[in-house]
């Protein structure tokens, strides 16, 4: 049985712009920017951990990252307008 994956919502204020460069920049390679500074991607816990940890070098005092994770329930009360839609579920990701 596979992992459950949800949508992860991250979302941050760096004020460095070097440090949001590089976060931006590591989000860009996985993940749907829907903003600015807010990306979507469908991830396991896991795999959301490892992301994170990747991140969170780059923080400094005063930096804000927030990672939200949407279950079934959350996407079922969930509507985008305008923007990319919500990640969908897949195995895999065509480029």
């Amino acid at each position: 049985m596979s992992e459950t994956r949800f949508v992860m919502v991250y979302a941050y204020d760096i004020v460095a712009d070097r440090d949001r460069d590089r976060i931006a920049g590591l989000l860009e390679d996985v993940a749907v920017r829907v903003q600015r500074s807010v990306f979507e991607i469908r991830q396991t816990r896991e795999e959301a951990d490892r992301l994170i940890a990747r991140l969170t070098p780059y923080l400094a005092p005063g930096d804000k990252l927030r990672v939200y994770a949407l279950g079934a329930t959350g996407l079922d009360h969930s509507r985008v307008f305008g923007g990319p839609p919500l990640p969908e579920p897949a195995d895999y990701w065509l480029l």
